[in-house]
């Protein structure tokens, strides 16, 4: 979990469980895997089990709770260290005993929340490569009338993986936002934004000691797109080392209720 995290396009983290599958070419130097392998956590594959974050429920009643107190609306990733889509897994604890349930008990529990209205304050970005699952694991009630507090995303990384995922993202209902980070290569997104399919972008390139050159030309194009269709534009990183330059300094949020802090 991460209160005020060093992400910069929210304001916490939160994680069910930890543990994920490589998907495509974007996870090739996934800092989450890394992480968990730092960690002496063995919880990525298709053959691992996935670790469960007992603290996330109190962590998140604590964002409410501090969110509400400020009456202010605070974005919350879900989840750096798990895709919340990928198809249910075995669950273990902490010392590495298994749990009779999955992940896809935890996912249904949070979902219920939500659908509950306990985070009023909280808005929840969920973050998948996996974007084909979505339909099948929200609840029913949400594929015809989603949660105000919840956006939908997915992660290309060049042209091939935006046309695929943007096209099953674009199945699902509500709010719908791109995270195209680690970018690979030119990526064009007009025909979406030109029919105001995606509500957000942010664009970023990769980070640490095997990334890949990104080319800040990609940015501006992006950049320029967004603009000419009103989107709401995020520029995060070209590696974490290089200096932003000025033009791109861009970060843009969509507008939520009662957020001051939203452009």
């Amino acid at each position: 979990m991460a209160k005020n995290s060093s992400i910069e396009w929210t304001k916490h983290t939160a994680n069910l469980w930890h543990g994920c599958t490589k998907v495509h070419e974007g996870c090739d130097n996934c800092y989450a895997a890394a992480l968990s392998k730092r960690w002496g956590n063995d919880v990525w594959g298709n053959d691992k089990p996935r670790k469960q974050i007992r603290s996330v429920w109190d962590d998140l009643l604590k964002y409410q709770k501090e969110a509400d107190s400020k009456g202010e609306i605070h974005r919350v990733f879900v989840g750096s260290m798990m895709d919340i889509f990928e198809k249910p897994m075995p669950v273990i604890d902490h010392l590495g005993n298994h749990y009779e349930h999955t992940t896809g008990e935890l996912r249904l529990r949070f979902f219920d929340n939500i659908t509950n209205g306990m985070y009023p304050n909280l808005m929840f970005l969920l973050l998948t490569k996996r974007p084909s699952n979505i339909n099948k694991y929200i609840p029913d009630a949400w594929k015809h009338c989603p949660p105000d507090n919840v956006m939908f995303g997915t992660s290309p990384v060049n042209q091939a993986t935006a046309n695929n995922l943007i096209a099953h993202l674009t199945e699902v209902n509500g709010k719908r936002f791109l995270s195209v980070e680690p970018q690979l290569d030119e990526i064009t997104l007009l025909p979406w934004l030109q029919s105001n399919s995606i509500d957000w972008v942010i664009q970023g390139g990769e980070s640490g000691p095997k990334k890949r050159l990104f080319n800040t030309d990609w940015a501006r194009k992006l950049k320029t797109e967004c603009q000419s269709t009103n989107t709401p534009y995020f520029f995060k990183q070209i590696d974490k080392v290089q200096q932003i330059p000025e033009d791109l300094m861009v970060r843009e949020f969509i507008k939520l209720q009662d957020d001051t802090n939203s452009k």
